[in-house]
């Protein structure tokens, strides 16, 4: 149930129940009283009491309308005798003690009984006369002479109307209970549905604020407060993701620091002992210095390369780095791949083959510079780990219906089974030995980075002392006139 439904329920149910109430224990009264005493409880009894009532309660102003003296004007006297003659009531007007006017025959001992009455309570002013029981009305007048008066307002007080004010009464005390019992089970209900699920919300928001969020939030309630659950459970989630992604990206900062730093450190220190050894004369002949010197050129690129790579890690992990996407032959462009990076892999003992088993033309969406980096990292670290003493590096095209696969397969030495799911994560080597290997320790990394980049995949297959296949999938793009699901 919604909110806004429970309160117009609530409300009208905090009206409608005791009114309900009141009309049955009403009827129930009636019924009892009606067998017990035998007495005579007709509507039209209680609407003519209800009438009396009601004239006597508003008779102030209509009796008196600001002038008492009219009360002594003899038109206005018979006017009051008819009126009260159809309600079954009498008036005795008094100044002072005196009578002026009555249409009832009472003496001073009654007028008294009458005029005592004024003291009781509203719910009980009725008085015994000799001739039977009395509602009575009490008005005090004060008349032009600055003379003091009343004016007594008589009703007769049968077993049927007894029976009829106490129905009265009966009625609006069960009204006024029920209606007090039905507002706080309304108040109780309310404090389930709403009241609770808000106090649990407070107190988890109070966990939250200390730093625990590991508290779910239930979601129960009418469907607004159940909504405000969901969507505090919602951002609880977030906080404890967000949390958790600080933590890691902390952590992967100093294992950054601390990596990148061991990394460092070995060129660094060569470069600094060549150095030395320059300084101290260890170099002694032109053969050593230019060896010495080409060792520290080539630690010092070896540094620049490693930092470069660092940088362009950083860039694609912050999402700084833009691409610069064309619509490419796939087939044409690792035909001029092959171009490339052949020579270069011809001195080193290793063949490069190109296979194509494409059916027809495919086209991808690549910034060719960036996968170019892919491609690189990919065949130079077949080539740092080749164990056969005849290299082979196999570039094959597949496709899907929606994609375009890119295998690039080594017989090098391969990769542990264990290590496998690790390969792609910055600084990772699958080995001691490999650990020594020049190097960033982030060219697959870089590669997933620019791969997921272009909306692809990236993913290895090794088999130990056999080698290692890495699989890159492209989506393809549709051809004119083809629509690809």
């Amino acid at each position: 149930m919604s909110l806004k439904k429970r309160l117009i329920v609530q409300n009208i149910a905090i009206v409608a129940i005791p009114i309900l109430i009141t009309i049955i224990a009403s009827f129930l009264y009636i019924y009892i009283y009606s067998h017990v005493f035998s007495a005579d409880l007709t509507f039209e009894k209680i609407q003519k009491l209800t009438e009396i009532q009601y004239e006597f309660f508003t008779a102030n102003g209509n009796l008196l309308d600001g002038n008492p003296d009219k009360l002594l004007q003899k038109d206005f006297q018979q006017y009051l005798a008819e009126r009260l003659n159809e309600l079954n009531s009498y008036i005795v007007i008094l100044r002072k003690y005196d009578i002026l006017f009555s249409t009832k025959i009472i003496n001073p001992i009654e007028v008294e009984k009458c005029l005592a009455a004024k003291n009781k309570n509203l719910l009980n002013k009725s008085v015994q006369l000799n001739d039977g029981s009395y509602i009575v009305k009490t008005i005090p007048l004060k008349y032009s002479n600055e003379s003091d008066g009343w004016a007594i307002l008589l009703a007769p007080l049968d077993k049927e109307a007894s029976a009829s004010q106490k129905l009265l009464y009966f009625s609006a005390g069960v009204f006024l209970v029920s209606f007090f019992i039905t507002n706080l089970l309304v108040s109780i209900n309310t404090s389930k549905g709403i009241l609770a699920p808000l106090t649990k919300l407070q107190a988890i928001a109070v966990e939250i604020s200390h730093g625990n969020l590991d508290h779910g939030v239930i979601e129960y309630g009418d469907n607004e407060i159940r909504e405000l659950c969901k969507s505090f459970e919602q951002m609880r989630l977030k906080l404890k993701e967000a949390v958790y992604t600080q933590m890691k990206y902390d952590d992967n900062r100093k294992m950054l620091v601390s990596s990148i730093s061991h990394d460092l450190k070995t060129p660094i220190t060569s470069i600094k002992g060549y150095v030395e050894g320059i300084i101290d004369g260890v170099a002694n002949t032109p053969e050593k210095v230019e060896k010495y010197l080409n060792t520290i050129h080539s630690k010092a690129t070896q540094v620049d390369s490693m930092i470069n790579d660092l940088l362009l890690y950083s860039k694609l992990d912050l999402n700084q780095l833009p691409f610069n996407f064309e619509e490419t032959d796939v087939a044409k462009y690792f035909d001029d791949c092959i171009i490339e990076n052949e020579p270069e892999l011809e001195k080193s003992n290793i063949s490069l083959e190109f296979k194509n088993e494409l059916v027809k033309d495919a086209f991808v969406m690549i910034d060719r510079e960036r996968l170019q980096r892919v491609i690189t990292n990919i065949i130079d670290n077949s080539k740092k780990y080749m164990s056969a003493s005849e290299g082979k590096i196999r570039i094959l095209l597949r496709e899907t219906q929606s994609t375009v696969v890119v295998e690039i397969a080594d017989n090098g030495s391969g990769i542990a089974k264990q290590d496998l799911p690790y390969i792609f994560d910055r600084f990772y080597r699958a080995d001691s030995a490999r650990s020594k290997m020049k190097g960033s320790g982030l060219g697959l990394a870089i590669a997933k980075q620019i791969v997921e980049g272009h909306g692809g995949s990236i993913w290895v297959r090794s088999v130990e002392n056999e080698g290692t296949s890495i699989m890159i999938s492209l989506k393809k793009l549709p051809v004119k006139g083809e629509d690809l699901k």
